[in-house]
């Protein structure tokens, strides 16, 4: 835990927590309910949890998944993903999932999906 780490605040709003993580809504979100699954140790390399760790945050990432269907019917499916180092675009350095909804017609063609990070390599 650090004091200049925003997801080790104290305040911030969780959705649901388990033993390893905590489920709570992107600050600044790419679509309506963008949500973001969090181990509660602090470590930035999402490849440096442990097992349970990672098994915890999956779980949530299920629940999630599963709320936010239910939520939002015009939900139609996701991205799901983990910036992983600055040159991975990660700035926020406490490992976290992002859980994306994604609805029909929010992106011209959202064909290649998370390829997309990368300009021009989405269609292949």
């Amino acid at each position: 835990m650090t004091s200049t780490c925003p997801f080790c605040d104290p305040s911030r709003k969780v959705i649901q927590e388990n033993e390893n993580a905590f489920w709570i809504r992107d600050g600044f979100p790419v679509t309506p309910l963008h949500s973001l699954i969090i181990p509660k140790r602090h470590v930035a390399d999402p490849f440096a949890l442990t097992e349970a760790e990672h098994t915890d945050i999956y779980r949530l990432l299920q629940t999630a998944r599963r709320e936010l269907l239910e939520k939002d019917p015009t939900v139609k499916g996701f991205n799901v993903g983990a910036n992983d180092g600055e040159t991975a675009g990660q700035t926020v350095f406490h490992a976290h999932w992002h859980l994306i909804p994604r609805r029909d017609g929010d992106v011209p063609d959202p064909r290649g999906g998370i390829r997309a990070v990368i300009p021009g390599k989405a269609r292949y």
